[in-house]
Formats: structure tokens, C-alpha cells, sequence
């Protein structure tokens, strides 16, 4: 159906400018912008958060310290001490200086720094930087089908993207205080875009179309009007993505991998950079045209022909896809991707899940969409059996089938499919291209845990911190696999401050060194669970220092930066062989090398793989600060266990890519009753090392219901409380024997560790950054006259993009 409307509309032209056009200020992600909020409720606070704080040096030194004391020699840990204080007596207090000028007029000290790690990250991007999230299942079997499941969780995705324009998204809270909501206008309409000297999120925010891709093939339709309000209703979407899908499936299979582009997205950036030259070197060519559609979407819908049955075979897929060679030419899902936006990706048998280029949104904003479309999913469900079941809306979309179609204004519902001009330079890249990738697929392993014992209840009925439980089972594990403790990387949730993304917290503690080899010794199982406490209160104790932004981790960073950039302002040689992550996180060497001292510490990390562009020289080593100089700064940056917690019951697992050769990737979810792990390394024993998790698992709970110390009792429900209170009265409610509930419902609570918090206030866990770079810019606009004279003659030429398909009734 397609209309005329005055108002400003989406077309070719936008979405080329979109992606293409922005001028050098614009691709700046805001760092130097002061956030305004806008009506509504979503982004009302924003003016009232507090600034990141920049640390005390002397205070993030010391931290420094203690993080890297229990992975030293006491010989190592000495000259780490001395480079220290050498760089406060020296460097330090005038690079602390340099970061307080520089961070003034800026939302945050940080921010800037981060983007350019994000956007001047070479290698691919898939299992490096994007995370995934594999949704539960619907709760309604019927509806565990692709088409249906696709129809009902893009119509959710929608909803949320006008609960965002329209400002009715109630902000995220914690306790009574508002988070930032920034990164959340960078969720839709967004791409990562290559260019010759690094990425840049580009964004068309009056964006309403998507993108569907089925077996390597790409089609598009519009979704909103533009409003912002649905114009197609769920079955609508159904019709149109069946029509997509037995399009798809009458293309040859040679046919088909010769046009599945998508592949071009998980190379290394510069060699994408120059293929997307050869795609846009004709603005208004095809090529060009077809490529502003897929930049310009609201986000992908991926529709796999797979149907993996097993959890490590589900996580793989919503990673990387899976590679499966048939008469030679690749027909697995690794090809029915574009990993430089957003996709919701759906398999053959209903399995969901989510997989985002996570430059501009944080692993919680991401979880908060996640969740919403999930529960709206199952809530308009509900409203067909009973129309007084709650929506999660201030407002909803008036019903698209009751609309005059004319108020649409100028739209396309039909599916077009986007046919590309492959030229031989495409074709010949295209296959190197998968065979690369294939390759990285080959290289990695996936291993799962659905761990039914225990979960959070059980945790804080003992008195424990559920994160900080579960960081002692990864240590434990490993420990008991290989006798030493490692790198440890997670990432603490910052969002309480303007343009807040994450701090690192650095596990491994003395304290934690004790457990593990009390643990692991002969030694009673008091002094088991007593050095256990010991080592989660140290833990918990960190990550709330790191949620007020007070680690060291961000700050040194930072401070490294400010003083490579004063090299490069006065034309001094560079700094260092290395570039560094935000994380602080030696970039030198290949993520995909056996030696792999890069790692993304987290996407759930909050995967923070990225690096400042490399110096073209190597600077005397006297130029270098002590402190970066030292073996130390190396060793911190160089993560084997990189975890992140992330989820609620809406997921089942999420997960990422190994951050380094020789290390693990650990993404999990601690829910009520059980908990979800899925870890990653390139093959290093992953499913031994998540066996022995499991075992350690149970070997504590076994522990603890074996202590019972002194001056314990039972943590009961209020309900219980109230039936002991009653039984005092006598009565025929007391009658009967009363059965006593086992170990497992009656565990002893130690008095002092009573008033713990359930749920670690949502400091610890998963973290992305936000990409927050050109909304200031994309919302620039031109006089009303000449805007709507251009704005027809450009949503005429957008409307033959592609080859129209023929609707049939589903």
C-alpha cells in the first residue's frame, strides 16, 4: 500500500546520508555534547544524573595494586610496586591533571576514549565483539513455530521502538534512583559502518522498515508510518514473512550463497571498508540503494532453516551461525547474517534470540528490550483470551486493520527482495569470505549448564551474594583444573551517571587465593565456607566500589590516553608497540592468535575489544610512563576468564566469543532456582571445565547443609512465621504431624550474614558501552519547503528498490 504525506519521511536519500554522509564533528560519539532531556518520561532525568567521577589517583594505584597482587611473583609484584611509584611521583599527577581539562564541558571522562577503541577495531567483528541472547521458548507450543514466532516478536520489537520515539518507556531504576536511558535511541535504525580509518555508527532515526534475511537472501517492507504506530498487524507480518520464506526456498543453493552478502560483514573492517567502496562507488546505483535499505533498518529478522536442538548447538547459532558444507558450497546459517546491526534471529522450530552490534548499547539496555518484547509477546497473547490482561504501554498503536489505509501515508508493506550486482570483485570476495569465516566458527567450541540444583533463593539463604557465588564456582573450577588463578574480568554496570557504561571488576582477590586452595586442601568444611565468605564479602565489597565508578580499571585507561594523545598533539613519536582497549587490554596481537593477549573481557562482557589506532613508530622505552611499562600493566590486560552476568527468566543463555587463545568466555544467568552458563574458548577443554563447575557446584551445597554453626536458624517465609504464631493457639489446625522440611528447605542462616542483598542491587554483571554519537546530527533538518520537495521524489525512487514479490494469503 503506498500514500502521500508532508511529513518527514525515510528515503534512499536519507539512508545513504544515514550511513555515509555524516561530517567529521558528527561521527564524534558526544563526548564533548551535554545531554539535553526531552518530554516524556523516558529521558526526563538525564539532566539530573551525576557525572562519571574521575578516581583519586593515588586511590586507583592502590587499587591497581591489590588487583594484580595474587597474579604476581613476589618478585614481579615489587617492581610493579616500584613502576607505581614512579609514575605518582613522576607522570601520574600531571596526566591526572591533563584528564580533568580534558574531561571538562564532556558528559563523560571516558567516553570518547571508548568509541574510538569500539570503532577502530580491525578484526571481524563476529565471536570478537557482538554478544548473543537465546530467548525462552514461547510458553504457548502452537506458537513455537518460525513464521508465527518471528511475526509475534517482531510486532513486540515495534512496540518498543514507540514506546522509545514517543518518550513513554518508564527509565530504568534502581532502588529510587533513575539510570541513564541514552543508549536506548541507539538500540534501532543503527549500523556499524567500515571506513579506510576506522567505523562510525551511523543512524536514520525516522527509520521504519526492516530487514528480513532467509537463507542468505535480503527483503524489506515497511513497518510504521510515520508516527511512529504499527501499520501491519501480527498476521499481517506473518503473510509477508511467508512469503519470504518460500521465496528463499525455491532459489538453488548455488544460487543463493552467490548473493548472500551478508557474509561481507564478518570481515576484517579495512578489507569491508573497501568492498563497501566497491558496492557505493555509484551513489544511486543499485548496489548503493540496496545497501542504504539494510544500513538504514530498524533492525534485521533473521529467519535460519536450521532447527538446533541442544544448547550448545542453540548458542552457536546465535552467535556465529553454523557452518555445513552440501555439494560444496556453504548452506549453513552463518551466512543468513549482517552482524553490523541488531538481529532478532529465529530458527526453523521457534528457537529466538538476539544478536547486536554492541558499540552504542550496554548488555543491560539490550536485556531491558529483550525482556519487554518477550513479556509483551506472551501479554498480547493474553489479550486474545481475555482483553482486560495488562500491556506493558502507556499507549499503544491504533489497530492497523481498522485504519484508513491512505493515513499510512507513503509506505511499502509489500516484501521486495534486494537483488545485488555482483560484480567478479564481489563474487571472488564473497567466497573468501566464507571460507574465513567458516574457518573462525571451526576454531571456537561452545559448552552449556543448566545447573538445576540451586540457584539465587538458596544462595542468599546462606547468606551469600548470588554473583559473587557463583565468581568463587568459576575460580574453584578452574583452580582445581589447573592449580593456579588467572586474569579475571567482570564488568559492573555504571549507569547510575550521565552516559554511564561499566567498571571492571577484578575478581581474583588474596582472599579469593586462600578459598581456592582451602578448597582444594584437606581441611574441614568449616574452614571451607568460612574462607568462602570471606572471599564473596571481599567480592561484593568491590563491585560496589566499582558501581560508584571507583576501580581502576577505566580511570588508568584513560590516563594512558591522555598521555598518547599528548604525544600525538606534540608530534612526539608514538608511545607503545601496544594499543589498548578500553579495558586496558593489549591490543597487539590477534585476537584469533594461539597467543591471544587481547581479549573482549566482556561483551558480556561487555565486550570492550577494541582499540585505539596503533602509533606508526615505536617510542624510546624511557617516553613510556612506569607504570605502562611495567610487566604488570601487561598482565591485568591479559584476560583468561573473561564472565558476565546478564539475564532474567525471559533468557536462557547468553553468551560470547573466547577473549583470547587460551582463555574461557563465561556468560550466565542466576534465576530463582537454577543456573544458566554458557561457556566458549577455542578448544580448550570446555566442557571439562564446565563439568567441573558443576561438580563444584554441588560439592559446596554439600558443604554448606553440612555446617551448622552455632547461633543459626532457619530463614522461613512470612507465611511460615505467621503458622508458627497460630499454632501457638492450639486448635484443629495443629492437629497432625507436622513434616519437616529437609536440608534443602530448612538451610541455617548465620546471624551476621542475615541482611544480605538478594540481588546484588544489579551493581555486578553485564555491561555494554554506549555508541551515543550523532543524534544532535541526524536531527538537523532542512527548510520545510525544499525537505518535502526532495522527500517525494526520493520515497518514489526508494519505492523500486528491489524486485516487488507477489503476496499469497497465508
Amino acid at each position: 500500500m503506498t500514500g502521500k504525506s508532508n511529513e518527514t519521511g525515510r528515503s534512499q536519500a536519507s539512508a545513504t546520508t544515514a550511513t555515509e554522509a555524516f561530517p567529521p564533528k558528527s561521527k564524534e560519539p558526544l563526548a564533548s555534547h551535554a545531554s539535553k532531556s526531552r518530554p516524556g518520561i523516558t529521558f526526563a532525568a538525564q539532566d539530573k544524573l551525576p557525572k562519571l567521577p574521575i578516581p583519586d589517583l593515588e586511590s586507583t594505584c592502590n587499587r591497581y595494586l591489590d588487583a594484580l597482587k595474587p597474579l604476581q611473583t613476589s618478585r614481579e609484584h615489587e617492581a610493579t610496586i616500584a613502576a607505581v611509584q614512579e609514575f605518582v611521583r613522576a607522570e601520574g599527577p600531571s596526566l591526572q591533571e591533563r584528564l580533568k581539562k580534558y574531561s571538562t564541558g564532556r558528559s563523560s571522562y571516558i567516553e570518547q576514549f571508548w568509541y574510538d577503541s569500539y570503532l577502530n577495531f580491525d578484526n571481524p567483528v563476529v565471536l570478537n565483539l557482538n554478544p548473543f541472547f537465546l530467548l525462552e521458548d514461547d510458553p504457548t507450543p502452537a506458537r513455537n513455530n518460525q513464521v508465527t514466532r518471528a511475526a509475534s516478536l517482531a510486532v513486540s520489537a515495534l512496540n518498543f521502538v514507540r514506546a522509545i520515539r514517543k518518550e513513554e518507556l518508564p527509565p530504568d531504576m534502581l532502588r529510587d534512583t533513575p539510570l541513564c536511558m541514552y543508549q536506548y535511541s541507539r538500540i534501532f535504525g543503527t549500523a556499524r559502518v567500515p571506513t579506510e580509518n576506522g567505523c562510525h555508527i551511523g543512524q536514520d532515526p525516522t527509520s521504519k522498515h526492516v530487514v528480513v534475511l532467509c537463507r542468505g537472501q535480503f527483503y524489506w517492507f515497511d513497518v510504521l508510518d510515520d508516527n511512529s504506530d504499527l501499520i501491519m498487524t501480527e498476521k499481517d507480518l506473518a503473510i509477508n514473512l511467508q512469503v519470504i520464506v518460500d521465496d528463499a526456498e525455491q532459489i538453488p543453493i548455488y544460487e543463493a550463497a552467490k548473493g548472500a552478502l551478508g557474509v561481507l560483514s564478518t570481515e576484517n573492517r579495512k578489507v569491508w571498508a573497501g568492498l563497501r567502496d566497491v558496492l557505493t562507488i555509484e551513489p544511486g546505483s543499485n548496489n548503493a540503494d540496496c545497501l542504504g535499505i539494510v544500513d538504514s533498518a530498524l533492525f534485521i529478522l533473521c529467519l535460519d532453516y536450521a532447527s538446533p536442538q541442544n544448547g550448545p548447538d542453540l548458542c552457536t547459532n546465535m552467535l556465529c551461525g553454523t557452518s555445513e558444507i552440501s555439494r560444496g558450497v556453504q548452506v549453513g546459517t552463518c551466512t543468513n547474517r549482517w552482524y553490523d546491526k541488531l538481529q532478532i534471529i529465529v530458527c526453523k522450530n521457534g528457537s529466538a534470540g538476539i544478536n547486536f552490534e554492541h558499540t552504542g548499547m550496554d548488555g543491560h539496555t539490550v536485556l531491558r528490550m529483550a525482556s519487554d518484547v518477550y513479556t509483551d509477546t506472551i501479554l498480547r497473547f493474553a489479550r486474545t483470551i481475555n482483553g482486560q490482561a495488562p500491556s506493558l504501554w502507556a499507549s499503544t498503536s491504533p489497530d492497523p486493520s481498522k485504519r484508513d489505509p491512505s493515513s499510512f501515508g507513503d509506505v511499502s508493506t509489500t516484501p521486495h527482495k534486494l537483488e545485488w550486482d555482483m560484480i567478479p570483485e564481489l563474487t571472488t570476495a564473497l567466497r573468501f569470505a566464507e571460507t574465513r569465516l567458516a574457518d573462525l566458527i571451526q576454531q571456537s567450541e561452545f559448552e552449556t549448564l543448566d545447573f538445576a540444583g540451586f540457584g539465587k533463593n538458596f544462595m542468599t539463604s546462606m547468606g551469600f551474594s548470588p554473583d559473587a557465588f557463583v565468581q568463587m564456582a568459576f575460580q574453584a573450577a578452574y583452580y582445581g583444573l589447573y592449580g593456579r588463578v588467572e586474569c579475571t574480568y567482570e564488568p559492573a554496570m555504571t549507569k547510575m551517571f550521565l552516559h554511564g557504561r561499566t567498571e571492571a571488576i577484578r575478581p581474583v582477590t588474596s582472599e579469593v587465593v586462600d578459598f581456592v586452595q582451602t578448597f582444594w586442601a584437606e581441611n574441614p568444611p568449616h574452614d571451607k565456607v568460612e574462607a568462602l565468605k570471606k572471599a564473596c564479602m571481599k567480592h561484593t565489597a568491590i563491585t560496589k566500589e566499582c558501581a560508584k565508578a571507583q576501580g581502576h580499571d577505566r580511570h588508568l585507561y584513560a590516563l594512558y590516553c591522555v598521555w598518547q594523545r599528548a604525544l600525538d598533539e606534540e608530534g612526539t613519536e608514538s608511545a607503545s608497540h601496544n594499543t589498548m582497549s578500553p579495558n586496558g587490554r593489549s591490543r597487539s596481537r590477534d585476537v584469533d592468535s594461539d597467543r591471544g593477549r587481547s581479549g573482549n573481557n566482556d561483551p558480556g562482557l561487555t565486550r570492550e575489544l577494541s582499540h585505539v589506532e596503533s602509533p606508526a613508530k615505536q617510542a624510546p622505552p624511557q617516553e613510556m610512563p612506569a607504570l605502562f611499562a611495567d610487566g604488570g600493566w601487561d598482565k591485568i590486560n591479559n584476560t583468561v576468564l573473561s564472565t558476565s552476568n546478564c539475564g532474567n527468566p525471559s533468557l536462557r543463555h547468553f553468551g560470547f566469543g573466547p577473549t583470547s587463545g587460551d582463555g574461557f568466555g563465561i556468560g550466565y544467568i542466576i534465576k530463582d532456582d537454577c543456573i544458566s552458563i554458557c561457556a566458549s574458548s577455542k578448544h580448550r577443554q570446555t566442557r571439562r571445565f564446565v563439568d567441573a563447575i558443576e561438580s563444584y557446584l554441588l560439592e559446596m551445597r554439600k558443604l554448606l547443609r553440612t555446617v551448622k554453626s552455632k547461633g543459626t536458624s532457619p530463614r522461613t517465609s512470612r507465611a511460615r512465621e505467621v503458622e508458627d504464631q497460630g499454632q501457638k493457639s492450639g486448635g484443629l489446625k495443629s492437629r497432625g504431624r507436622v513434616i519437616q522440611g529437609g536440608p534443602a528447605h530448612g538451610a541455617q542462616v548465620p546471624e551476621h550474614l542475615e541482611e544480605v542483598e538478594s540481588d546484588d542491587d544489579g551493581l555486578g554483571g553485564y555491561g555494554f558501552f554506549d555508541a551515543g554519537m550523532l543524534l544532535q546530527a541526524l536531527r538537523a533538518k532542512a527548510p520545510n519547503g525544499e525537505k518535502d520537495g526532495r522527500q517525494s521524489k526520493r520515497d518514489d525512487a526508494r519505492r523500486n528498490v528491489g524486485k516487488k514479490l507477489r503476496l499469497t494469503e497465508y
